[in-house]
């Protein structure tokens, strides 16, 4: 049976400080029984606008989640090493939205950034170091650190 919808996760991701906005979950799953074994597996896309973590620039990303569950009412027909990846539910009916919901937190990039070799801000100016190079001093040294400096040298 193919499970095609879409989802508003909005509220959910509301809270998340990279992300600025997103459009709506487009889940495309195919469900089947084997074995009093409901295996339900396919794919989620979620368009997100975030911030680069380094330099806050706006980037827009598709986030491309594979999808892969399996629930059963029968925890005797679960094999031993398929019991982590197994849900036992009481009823025949399954609510996947807390699923769909923990598959996109498991996939938000931690910290995402416009490109690999992103500079970032300057941390005393603010400047971005993408843009432009700053005036100020690269490294400064914790005075109290001084002695260490030149520990490897040679």
């Amino acid at each position: 049976m193919a499970i095609s919808m879409r989802v508003d996760l909005s509220n959910m991701l509301a809270g998340h400080q990279d992300v600025t906005g997103s459009g709506p979950l487009d889940v495309k799953l195919e469900a089947r029984g084997v074995s009093g074994i409901a295996r339900i597996d396919g794919e989620l896309k979620l368009p997100l606008q975030l911030l680069c973590s380094r330099c806050l620039t706006p980037l827009e990303e598709e986030l491309v989640i594979p999808f892969h569950e399996r629930f059963t009412q029968q925890a005797e027909l679960v094999r031993e090493e398929d019991e982590e990846n197994t849900h036992i539910v009481a009823d025949a009916k399954v609510e996947l939205t807390p699923y769909l919901e923990e598959a996109v937190w498991l996939a938000l990039p931690y910290a995402p950034v416009c490109r690999e070799d992103c500079l970032g801000l300057c941390p005393d100016c603010g400047t971005n170091r993408n843009e432009r190079p700053c005036a100020c001093h690269e490294q400064k040294r914790d005075p109290r650190l001084a002695g260490l400096a030149d520990f490897f040298k040679e």
